[in-house]
C-alpha cells in the first residue's frame, strides 16, 4: 500500500503537468490560427470588412433573440417592456446589418472616425492643460487619434471598405500573438515547476550510497 501511495504521488504531479501542457498547447494553437486569420485579413481588407460586418450582424441577432427570451421568462418583472424594446432594437439592427453590410460599414466607419477625432482633441487639450508626468505620451496619443480621424474622414465613404477590416484583422493578430506568448510561457513555467517537484520527490534510497551512507558520507543513526 505504501508503494502504491508513493506511485500515486509520483504520477499525480506528472499527470497534472501533462494536462496543463496540453491546455497551454491548445491555447498556443488557437493563437496561431488567430495570427494567420489576422494576416489574411490584412491582405484582403475588403473581405475582412465584409466578414466582420456579417459577424456583427449575427451577434446582434443572436443577442436580441436571447434578450427577448429572457424578457419573456421575466415577464412579471418591472423591466419586461424595457427588455422587449432592447431585444427588438438588437434584432432590427442585426437584420439591417446583414441586409446592407456595405452601408453599415460606412456608418460604423463614420462613427469610428468621429470617436478618433473627439478622443484625439480631448487628449491634446487635456495634456496641454494638465501637463502631468505622462504629458509627452498623452500628447502623441492625441495627435495620432486626431490624424487618424482626419485621414478616415477625408477618404470617406471609400475608406469604409478597408477601415473596419484593418482594425478587425489587427485585433485578431495581436490577440493571437498574446495567446501564443501565454501558451509558450505557460508551458515553460509548468516544465520548470514539474522538474523542481520531481527533484524534491526523489526517493531517499536513490541518494544513499553503499553501506547505507548517503551522499554526504554520514551513516544514518539506527534506533536502539
Amino acid at each position: 500500500m505504501a508503494r502504491t501511495a508513493k506511485g500515486a504521488q509520483g504520477t499525480g504531479p506528472r499527470a497534472e503537468a501533462a494536462r496543463l501542457n496540453r491546455g497551454f498547447g491548445r491555447l498556443a494553437a488557437l493563437g496561431v490560427v488567430l495570427v494567420l486569420a489576422g494576416l489574411v485579413g490584412l491582405v484582403y481588407t475588403g473581405l475582412a470588412t465584409l466578414t466582420s460586418m456579417l459577424l456583427f450582424g449575427w451577434l446582434l441577432l443572436i443577442g436580441g433573440a436571447v434578450g427577448l427570451l429572457h424578457a419573456v421568462q421575466a415577464r412579471d418583472s418591472n423591466f419586461f417592456w424595457l427588455g422587449v424594446v432592447v431585444a427588438a432594437l438588437n434584432i432590427a439592427a442585426g437584420a439591417v446589418v446583414l441586409r446592407t453590410p456595405d452601408t453599415a460599414a460606412e456608418a460604423l466607419t463614420m462613427f469610428a472616425a468621429l470617436l478618433f477625432l473627439t478622443g484625439g482633441v480631448f487628449r491634446l487639450v487635456g495634456s496641454l492643460v494638465v501637463r502631468g508626468p505622462q504629458f509627452g505620451w498623452t500628447l502623441v496619443q492625441g495627435a495620432f487619434g486626431l490624424l487618424l480621424g482626419i485621414l478616415v474622414l477625408a477618404s470617406w465613404p471609400s475608406s469604409s471598405q478597408y477601415t473596419i477590416g484593418t482594425f478587425f484583422s489587427l485585433a485578431l493578430l495581436f490577440d493571437g500573438l498574446g495567446l501564443i506568448a501565454t501558451g509558450y510561457g505557460g508551458r515553460r513555467i509548468v516544465g520548470m515547476v514539474s522538474d523542481r517537484l520531481a527533484d524534491e520527490a526523489e526517493p531517499r534510497t536513490e541518494r544513499e550510497g553503499p553501506g547505507g551512507r548517503d551522499e554526504s558520507g554520514v551513516k544514518p543513526v539506527q534506533p536502539e
